[in-house]
């Protein structure tokens, strides 16, 4: 007989229920989040279970990769299907959710949902701490710089991050006043921002030492940071069956809802990860705008951005540009300029 397990995850207990192909439920149980306590219970039902199955969330990367050592075919739910589909359910609790996933797993209407690799999990993770500690090195400076107004003293509009401690500890010891207030919070900003020199050079180390990276960085407009966001972010680039799926997957394609006579586009969906968004709208502003070098995509752009205008036609090189990038990296090959550039 063939079960359906299904896990309702939560941050410190799993729900468990098995069901048969009819649907009748088989086993119930909750266990803590650990992965010895959850094979432990699956092999008391029956050591015949070999596949789980839970909507993607927090512990999914603890679990999947714990499941799969111990010999299980894990099963990832994209979260937004799973939520939709468990609304219609009057009570919501841990059992009734894993009773909904169960009954999700058996009829098969999902989406699986890959689950990166610990590598690309690592590097998305320094890049987020590096994009944290800028963050609030800039918040710091902008908190500063409006105190010693107080002073009337008026720093330059454009103030690089490296000379920027040298500049107001110098206007304020020559003022005197606020020193015991201010140097403080100068000597915290330089801690922060020392950090972040750190996390930029490992960051800049493992982009030298990465052939793929590299090859990515090829492309005008794509730097360190563009390559290894975009790298980290698709971890795979064989689980794409096409390279426009590239877009649509990181929200860069346009929302549509029609239904009868109504048939309404809308602007992009911004579904995906954010962060892959913005270094590749970057990554393609630069092209577009500052790059010195010529190429088909460079051309393409500025001719629609005399129609439909900066943005939307960045957008559209945006989407160009995640098609290059992924059949560059599944080709092995450098980004070629004119009309042989790589097509998808």
């Amino acid at each position: 007989m063939n079960y359906h397990t299904a896990l309702d995850v939560s941050l410190r207990s799993v729900s468990i229920c098995i069901i048969d192909d009819e649907g009748t439920i088989q086993f119930e149980a909750k266990v803590p989040a650990e992965v010895e306590e959850i094979d432990k219970c699956l092999k008391l039902f029956s050591p015949s279970i070999n596949s789980v199955g839970f909507e993607a969330g927090t512990l999914t990367q603890y679990l999947t990769y714990g499941l799969q050592a111990a010999g299980y075919e894990v099963i990832c739910l994209e979260a937004r299907q799973v939520s939709a589909a468990l609304s219609a359910m009057r009570n919501r609790t841990d059992k009734n959710d894993a009773r909904g996933i169960a009954q999700i797993l058996r009829t098969g209407w999902y989406s699986r949902v890959h689950v990166k690799s610990m590598e690309s999990h690592l590097i998305r993770a320094l890049l987020s701490s590096r994009k944290t500690i800028l963050k609030k090195c800039v918040d710091l400076e902008n908190e500063i710089r409006g105190l010693i107004r107080l002073l009337g003293i008026r720093l330059p509009g454009t103030l690089y991050h490296g000379a920027y401690d040298a500049v107001v500890r110098q206007a304020l010891e020559s003022d005197g006043r606020m020193v015991d207030t201010l140097i403080p919070m100068l000597d915290a900003r330089l801690a922060l921002f020392q950090t972040y020199l750190k996390l930029d050079k490992q960051v800049k180390t493992q982009v030298r030492e990465d052939p793929i990276c590299q090859r990515l960085m090829t492309v005008p407009g794509v730097g360190a940071i563009t390559a290894l966001t975009f790298k980290s972010a698709v971890d795979d680039p064989t689980r794409f069956k096409r390279s426009r799926t590239v877009a649509a997957h990181f929200g860069l394609t346009p929302r549509r809802f029609q239904s009868g006579e109504l048939d309404n586009p809308g602007r992009i969906s911004k579904a995906g990860d954010p962060d892959v968004r913005s270094a590749l709208y970057m990554a393609a502003h630069s092209l577009v705008v500052r790059s010195e070098q010529w190429c088909s995509s460079k051309v393409w752009g500025i001719q629609l951005m005399k129609t439909k205008g900066h943005r939307r036609a960045t957008v559209a090189v945006v989407r160009k540009l995640a098609v290059i990038l992924r059949q560059m990296w599944l080709n092995g090959t450098d980004f070629r300029y004119g009309s042989t550039e790589a097509k998808a």
